[in-house]
């Protein structure tokens, strides 16, 4: 058991070397080549850090993928409400729905490098403190990225939660996709088993991903649309988790703190 801890933490040290050094590497990279250059090509040119960051976690860590339900994606660009356990889904979904922008507090893109980078590929950011102004703000750009051709990726519980629980459904994604007339595309996974949200251990494995069936917004409420992507992900993880889920619902600002 010693030896194997060990070893899950010499893996995740080595990982988080790569992709620090990746990020410092491929950011300046980004910054020198993608300014200049319509969206789609810079889209392509910085998200090629994506595929790299699939291989070293599979390489190094040991983690692999298996998903269900690509027939259920769209045709056209649409709001997918994903949950939230690692920073795993923020660079595998990329896989799936692209090109994709993404819901994000604004203080990301204030980080050296890596924020200013992904500024380049112009997400979604809100003001979290700004109240019924950041959902004003998730609407108005939400509606903008859709118009020209984007999938917009929402995590409804707002920050990563610990594998086995949930966090607190926001309404946000609900009322864009209600708004701009778009489906939601709600999708589980169980990636916090595998890659935490917070320490240096992997966990060797496959992630287990599920694709849902699009969820219709016309002429709905949006809570009746969040709670229908709700109960769909919700009732997929305890099938998709292998070390059990509770379901436990978490304080967001504890889980975050």
């Amino acid at each position: 058991m010693a030896t194997s801890a060990r070893g899950s933490l010499a893996r995740g040290l080595l990982f988080q070397t790569g992709m620090m050094l990746s990020i410092l590497v491929w950011g300046v990279v980004s910054l020198l080549l993608s300014w200049p250059l319509p969206y789609r090509r810079r889209y392509w040119l910085i998200s090629r850090w994506c595929p790299f960051m699939w291989w070293w976690l599979e390489r190094v860590g040991g983690v692999g993928f298996r998903v269900e339900g690509l027939e259920h994606i769209p045709e056209t660009p649409a709001v997918v409400l994903s949950k939230h356990q690692s920073t795993w889904e923020t660079v595998n979904l990329v896989r799936w729905f692209h090109p994709q922008t993404w819901v994000l507090k604004r203080e990301l893109m204030w980080l050296p490098i890596f924020g200013w980078a992904l500024a380049l590929l112009e997400p979604i950011a809100i003001d979290r403190a700004a109240g019924r102004d950041a959902m004003r703000q998730v609407v108005e750009q939400g509606r903008a990225r859709l118009r020209a051709g984007r999938w917009v990726v929402v995590f409804p519980e707002g920050t990563r939660i610990p594998a086995g629980r949930r966090g607190r459904y926001r309404l946000g994604g609900a009322v864009l996709a209600c708004e701009a007339g778009v489906p939601v595309v709600p999708v589980a996974h169980n990636a916090g088993e595998h890659w935490p949200r917070r320490g240096l251990r992997l966990r060797p494995g496959t992630v287990n991903v599920r694709i849902g069936q699009p969820i219709p917004t016309a002429g709905r409420d949006a809570m009746d649309v969040l709670t229908e992507a709700q109960h769909w992900i919700e009732q997929q993880m305890p099938e998709l988790s292998r070390f059990g889920y509770s379901g436990e619902l978490v304080d967001r600002h504890r889980a975050a703190g």
